[in-house]
């Protein structure tokens, strides 16, 4: 027996209760293979549109560049490290494989944009998987070359790669940048409030005409919130689950957050989210920092800090609840799970 899930629905709820005569704008779309959506408070309608408009015209841009399993910029690079050969691209792209490698680094490669190929042999790099295990001779053989992102050579806009079987996904770093690159849109645009939310990776401006936005972390197992905070100016939430996408084989979980050390699904947590704090590249380390915490499991304390992050929720294997102490007081709980958290 075997079931696949495809996480289709945004994984953190927006809660949307403006009064009703307070302008609320909103616009949505399908990017990064997951529903987007730009809500602008406190504008009339003939200005909210076309910032929303331009800012989901950029996230259009930013996936089909660089996709990383059909024709992109992003392709054409993972081909030419496949073959041995340097190529020329484009500033924007030598930029984020800099910063790739940075937090990479700092989250001691838990954070690996380089492992492509390990995404490719799970199936996840497909927008129609299959529910199957990988190849054991090509998992093997992928474990032997230990590809990562530090592999990668940039000298100006030029890039190599020092070892043949790295293959870069940004499918766990892209979100968070065009979270920012939203916010630096619609401030041209004069927007000061407005929410962005790409498949549960939000992001804050301001405040929804007069009140927080609210948003809710989805529980990992039943539908519904498993709790709600409040977001302040700047500040950005991500979250990554076991629940987005996976496959059931024989009654096992395999999910698409992969341990580079291992090259297998991780199946110690169910969830886990970060919330950062204002601050330059919020968005961009709020969907890079979830994943590597999400990695070290039960060591995730040391994994926040060595990211720089204090505010973490984490739902383990069993359902039980961790909570920062920083986090803590930001949450309120949902239906009486508080009484899941760990004391």
């Amino acid at each position: 027996m075997h079931r696949i899930g495809l996480g289709l629905l945004a994984f953190v709820v927006l809660f949307l209760s403006a009064c009703a005569k307070a302008p609320l704008h909103r616009q949505e779309s399908y990017v990064f293979g997951t529903r987007v959506e730009v809500l602008v408070a406190g504008l009339a309608e003939a200005r909210a549109r076309p910032a929303a408009t331009a800012v989901l015209r950029e996230f259009d841009r930013l996936h089909r560049t660089y996709h990383a399993w059909q024709p992109s910029e992003l392709s054409d690079v993972n081909a030419a490290f496949a073959a041995g050969r340097e190529i020329e691209v484009s500033q924007e792209m030598a930029n984020f494989i800099v910063d790739a490698q940075r937090l990479a680094a700092a989250s001691d490669g838990l954070f690996d944009p380089g492992i492509g190929g390990l995404i490719r042999l799970w199936g996840f790099q497909s927008d129609d998987f299959q529910a199957r295990l990988p190849d054991t001779a090509a998992l093997e053989a992928w474990r032997t070359a230990k590809p990562g992102i530090g592999d990668v050579r940039v000298e100006g806009t030029r890039v190599s790669s020092r070892n043949k079987a790295v293959a870069i996904d940004f499918g766990g770093y892209l979100k968070g940048v065009a979270l920012d690159r939203a916010v630096a849109i619609l401030k041209a645009q004069g927007v000061s409030n407005a929410l962005i939310n790409i498949g549960g990776n939000v992001m804050a401006m301001g405040n929804k005409n007069g009140e927080p936005w609210r948003v809710g972390i989805q529980h990992p197992r039943h539908p519904g919130p498993l709790a709600t905070i409040d977001l302040r100016d700047g500040e950005a939430i991500g979250t990554s689950g076991d629940y987005q996408r996976y496959f059931e084989l024989d009654g096992k979980r395999y999910c698409h957050l992969l341990d580079p050390r291992r090259g297998e699904p991780v199946s110690h947590t169910q969830a886990l989210t970060v919330l950062v704090e204002a601050r330059s590249g919020a968005g961009t380390l709020s969907d890079a920092g979830s994943k590597p915490l999400f990695i070290a499991g039960p060591d995730w304390p040391s994994a926040a800090r060595k990211m720089g992050i204090d505010k973490v929720l984490r739902v383990d294997a069993e359902g039980r609840i961790q909570v920062s102490q920083a986090m803590r007081s930001r949450l309120e709980f949902v239906d009486g799970a508080e009484k899941l958290v760990q004391p």
